[in-house]
């Protein structure tokens, strides 16, 4: 029996991406519950992202970088209504994890570059100095900071919005009533917007232990007026789990 088992955690990724946590969550025994405090939706088709996988494709960018999942698959669905081959990323790339450097590897491409620290922070500073241009493909509401280190490094930095991250209108039915009976034993989030969309809807009592995925995420929690009480390390979806569950050990 593990320290997760039979417990109750809310988890607030968007619906196309909530069950990859909660698998995880299922093999330690708790009892996930989706509540999705954002959703992906895509961006207009004929924009700069359509531009810059057709500017990838025929070598215009020395690197491209991803700093999530979701970034990858919408970049690969765009490419692929285009007509554009999936693998037609004449550039180095950088992701800004293993789980997103894995997405990447599902589409048949290898990361040339991989922080230490599974942060955009930590990959700032890796990334090397140069004069080339460099392709960002970012969320809608993603923090300039990562563009304007890499400006710093000498690079001529192009972002892009891959997808647009759009805050639910509300809580599902049963979330909300277990929230409201206290039998919710701990809230997941794996990004800064699933934070303030969760926290636009729901307040969280001090019953749930409350569990981030990296400091960015925490930073935004502990903003919103909420108490950390775990943050993985790795910065995955495994390590959030381990993370979980060695807080309520030592409880």
């Amino acid at each position: 029996m593990t320290a997760l088992e039979g417990r109750t955690v809310v988890v607030t990724r968007s619906a196309d991406r909530v069950e990859e946590l909660a698998a995880l969550l299922r093999e330690r025994g708790a009892v996930p519950l989706p509540a999705p405090a954002i959703r992906i939706e895509p961006v207009p088709e004929g924009g700069p992202l359509d531009e810059a996988i057709t500017d990838v494709a025929m070598r215009g960018y020395a690197w491209v970088v991803f700093t999530s999942g979701a970034g990858v698959d919408a970049w690969f669905a765009r490419a692929a209504e285009l007509g554009v081959d999936a693998r037609a990323l004449n550039a180095k790339v950088a992701a800004v994890g293993s789980g997103t450097s894995e997405r990447l590897r599902d589409h048949g491409i290898e990361s040339e570059l991989v922080p230490p620290e599974f942060t955009t922070a930590s990959l700032a500073e890796t990334f090397p100095e140069g004069r080339e241009k460099v392709l960002l493909a970012r969320a809608d509401i993603a923090t300039p900071e990562l563009e304007e280190s890499l400006r710093g490094k000498g690079w001529q930095v192009t972002r892009v919005d891959a997808y647009r991250t759009i805050p639910a209108d509300e809580l599902p039915e049963a979330v909300a009533q277990a929230l409201g009976e206290g039998r919710v034993d701990a809230v997941t989030f794996t990004s800064r917007s699933t934070v303030q969309g969760f926290t636009a809807l729901a307040e969280i009592a001090d019953g749930p232990l409350v569990a981030c995925i990296g400091p960015v995420t925490a930073d935004a929690a502990r903003a919103a007026g909420l108490r950390v009480d775990a943050v993985a390390s790795p910065h995955t979806l495994e390590g959030l789990v381990e993370a979980l569950e060695r807080a309520f050990a030592s409880r």
